[in-house]
């Protein structure tokens, strides 16, 4: 029997470990991206050790960089000859502005336009693989999202908290729009709100407001539950455009599912990435 290929993006902590893992126990070859060799190894030896006989890869890949997630594309595409599940999972949340290594305000870089130019790189070795998942790790801050397409950098006026909405918000425009173009294929498209999950998400915050956000924080292992779901589940196969909330569909915001919004994003995200150029 053939093992299912699943990558995740960032899965050396948090969501994307306890996914990874999870995966793992039921018999996925899992392949993760990682920014840190040692954390790499670390997570590979943990792995191991527990589940001697898994089946797991990593890259290193600083998805702040398009460059880099080009040549992982290329790489990933030479290696492996199917992808049943992508799960774009990395996230950061920068409270202060920067930028990414192309001049991209960097939250909006790495949450959305490095998943976006994956997700379309990797896209033909996904669709044709049978019954394959592409799954978008949101959040439920997504309904303070509101994108304005003549300040996506940030430059005008910036602010981390609208900045992560503004990133969650185009990863479900994202998720619809590639929906609705698969809509004729055997892959699904669909996100999801993991909770607010105890990560280093928040370590760039306040020592008082790290305190205060614990209280509210669930386990990364709890988190992880409806990735887990949405790449494992017959039933989730029959959704494909939908946002998720503890393994079922759920409400999101108007905005998130407005199409003629979500075809501008497209548009702009093939531009910014480059991808446009090739087409």
């Amino acid at each position: 029997m053939i093992k299912k290929i699943c990558l995740i993006t960032g899965a050396t902590n948090g969501i994307g470990k306890a996914t990874a893992r999870q995966l793992l126990a039921i018999g996925y070859h899992v392949v993760f991206t990682a920014r840190s060799m040692a954390k790499a190894e670390s997570t590979v030896f943990e792995f191991k050790n527990s589940m001697p006989n898994c089946k797991v890869d990593y890259f290193l890949v600083n998805l702040s960089s398009l460059e880099e997630v080009r040549e992982f594309a290329s790489i990933f595409k030479e290696k492996y000859d199917r992808l049943d599940v992508l799960i774009n999972n990395a996230g950061v949340w920068e409270k202060s502005y920067q930028k990414s290594k192309d001049g991209f305000e960097l939250t909006f870089a790495v949450n959305h336009l490095s998943h976006f130019l994956l997700t379309n790189l990797l896209l033909d070795l996904i669709t044709d693989t049978e019954e394959s998942r592409i799954i978008n790790v949101s959040s439920r801050l997504h309904l303070n999202g509101n994108l304005d397409f003549d300040d996506l950098n940030g430059e005008k006026s910036y602010n981390g908290n609208k900045a992560y909405a503004n990133s969650k918000l185009a990863n479900l425009l994202f998720t619809r729009h590639l929906a609705k173009m698969l809509e004729n294929t055997k892959t699904t498209v669909n996100a999801l709100m993991p909770g607010v999950v105890n990560t280093g998400l928040f370590d760039n915050f306040h020592p008082l407001l790290q305190k205060l956000f614990r209280v509210f924080l669930i386990s990364s292992e709890k988190g992880a539950e409806t990735s887990v779901y949405l790449a494992t589940s017959d039933d989730a196969h029959r959704f494909s455009g939908e946002y998720f909330d503890k393994k079922k569909p759920a409400k999101s915001s108007k905005l998130s599912k407005d199409s003629e919004i979500a075809k501008k994003l497209w548009n702009i995200s093939l531009q910014m990435t480059g991808l446009d150029a090739k087409k």
